[in-house]
């Protein structure tokens, strides 16, 4: 049987995507995204359930923050499952990092309330949300690595767009369920029940996601260097030595990316309908029709990419977030239109990022390097900027001051757009 991760040999013959590998290496980043979606947005559910409910307002801050604490286990995860990556190969750290996820998601389904076991009842969340973070600290850059090593050179950017077609995906399962839910249950049964059905698809879908990652060959560039990333010494401390440069452009430009993920796939939904009175049912289906456009748009830009270049998009896509951004925050509120306007034009843009990650983050760093640079460095940054996104946006908003949150967002554009800047262009290049 032919080895559909290789480019063809007949350069004139066209080339046949391996979809099924793709989709392999995609769907665990598919279902942890799901996972970590369905937390932020049925969160103003479950709070009262898993914190004491006589003050619904501070149950909501704490379940964000331990949203966000969950996050700073992150750049553990990546460190160690990236590191695993690169010494045993990308499969088998995929492979652990689908286990960890979904054990999790079934663990928070069959919590017990706080009403049944007290401050166990957060304990264990906490808990569960620590295994999820280290797991999805591994997987982003162990995903990334490998769909950036079987992507012909020409072809990255289609390659990687597979990343977040899957990711996309699942936040529009996760968008399409909350909606359902909002539509057929009471607010009253949604706390008491309904907040559990989520989770309990997300640990059937890990199953189904064990079961494709199953048959996944290893890429060839692992092969090839693993002697090397066995005779690393110190190989954290090799990324800032090596490649500072690298690790610097790769924080500037996730900087951002994390943003702007947590902003429209997370914060504005509880934030729009908490803060801004508007109506749930509207919000989920904005967002899930911004969604389905938002995975219709990432093969074309990703091939665009391949054909113009990286850098283009990527300067596109944060001076428009930093020009747009406040001006979007200010139609956050009642009706369907304006939610439409606002995650419609903010998820567009960020298509130009999210279509060339994968391909972007393993441009970066050498093959006995790609999973532990990418996994230290980005979710250390993704833990700083991203998990405390929806905290942030709550607490300002608590203050009166929920403005600040955007601007905020604007000044981050500002940063990655100079970052951005300092990239070489790396379209057609082999990898290190």
């Amino acid at each position: 049987m032919p080895d559909m991760t290789k480019p063809a040999a007949d350069p004139s013959a066209p080339h046949r995507l391996p979809v099924r590998t793709l989709i392999a290496a995609s769907v665990g980043n598919a279902i942890e995204w799901y996972d970590w979606t369905i937390y932020a947005t049925f969160s103003i559910y479950f709070a009262t359930q898993i914190f004491p409910s006589g003050d619904p307002t501070l149950a909501l801050i704490n379940t964000l923050a331990a949203y966000a604490v969950s996050f700073f286990f992150r750049p553990l995860g990546g460190w160690l499952l990236g590191r695993f990556a690169d010494l045993r190969g990308r499969r088998t750290a995929m492979l652990l990092t689908i286990v960890l996820m979904a054990g999790g998601s079934l663990a928070i389904a069959i919590l017990p309330t706080f009403d049944a076991v007290g401050w166990l009842a957060p304990v264990l969340l906490l808990l569960a949300r620590i295994a999820q973070g280290m797991s999805l600290g591994g997987e982003v850059s162990n995903a990334s690595a490998y769909l950036g090593e079987i992507g012909p050179p020409d072809r990255r950017g289609r390659y990687s767009a597979f990343f977040y077609i899957s990711t996309g995906t699942a936040v529009l399962i996760a968008s399409v369920l909350g909606w359902a839910l909002a539509r057929t249950l009471t607010a009253e049964q949604l706390a008491a029940y309904g907040w559990r059905i989520p989770f309990v698809l997300g640990a059937v879908l890990g199953l189904v996601g064990l079961w494709l990652r199953r048959a996944m060959p290893e890429t060839e560039q692992f092969e090839e260097n693993k002697v090397k990333a066995q005779a690393l010494k110190h190989p954290l401390l090799t990324t800032l030595r090596d490649h500072p440069k690298a690790v610097g452009q790769l924080i500037g430009f996730t900087l951002l990316s994390t943003l702007c993920y947590y902003t429209f796939f997370s914060a504005l939904t509880p934030f729009a309908t908490k803060s801004r009175g508007a109506d749930a049912g509207e919000v989920f289906l904005a967002l899930s029709i911004a969604t389905a456009l938002f995975i219709a748009l990432q093969y074309p830009m990703g091939a665009l990419s391949d054909r113009f270049g990286r850098k283009p998009q990527l300067l596109v896509w944060s001076a428009a977030t930093a020009v747009l951004i406040v001006p979007l925050s200010t139609l956050i509120g009642p009706g369907l239109g304006n939610m439409l306007v606002v995650f419609c034009v903010g998820l567009t843009l960020y298509t130009a990022m999210t279509s060339i990650a994968p391909a972007i983050m393993s441009e970066l760093f050498p093959t006995e390097l790609r999973g532990l640079g990418i996994g230290a460095w980005y979710n250390l940054t993704v833990a700083t900027f991203g998990g405390t996104a929806p905290l942030v946006v709550t607490a300002l908003s608590a203050a009166g001051y929920a403005t600040a949150f955007f601007w905020y967002v604007a000044v981050g554009a500002a940063i990655a757009f100079l970052v951005i800047l300092t990239l070489p262009e790396t379209k057609g290049t082999v990898l290190r």
